[in-house]
């Protein structure tokens, strides 16, 4: 408890809180959060989320946010609505464009553990995450 607490204080603080919310099993580290000069308004965010064995988030939106995903360990199974799920592993990544309905995200493995790194690019004010009601 005490862990999600700091956790909790450590994502407000660099301005990522609503990547925080997502899910139980997803563990999310904020890393740089930076204002893009040439595009006013707009901002880098950069986090790391860390899927326990058999972890998963449910379905969930970005908002109006660029993103870009890249598996550092692990393998992750993935799928934005109109495109087939897919399971990608350390090296590979997947875009998603603005607006985009992320409807599977989960570590493919039962029994090992999965990390991939997240590039939002996104108004600097936008929420970063809208989980499906």
């Amino acid at each position: 408890m005490i862990a999600r607490k700091l956790a909790l204080a450590v994502v407000l603080a660099v301005g990522v809180a609503p990547a925080l919310a997502a899910g139980k099993d997803a563990v999310v580290a904020p890393l740089a959060t930076h204002t893009l000069p040439n595009l006013e308004g707009k901002a880098m965010r950069v986090v790391t989320v860390s899927y326990p064995p058999g972890g998963t988030t449910p379905a969930h939106r970005h908002g109006q946010a660029f993103v870009y995903a890249y598996v550092l360990s692990g393998h992750v199974r993935t799928q934005v609505e109109g495109e087939p799920e897919k399971v990608v592993g350390p090296g590979d990544g997947w875009f998603e464009m603005p607006g985009a309905h992320h409807m599977v995200s989960s570590n493919a493995s039962k029994t090992e553990p999965a990390k991939f790194l997240v590039v939002f690019i996104a108004g600097d004010k936008d929420e970063l995450l809208t989980m499906d009601k």
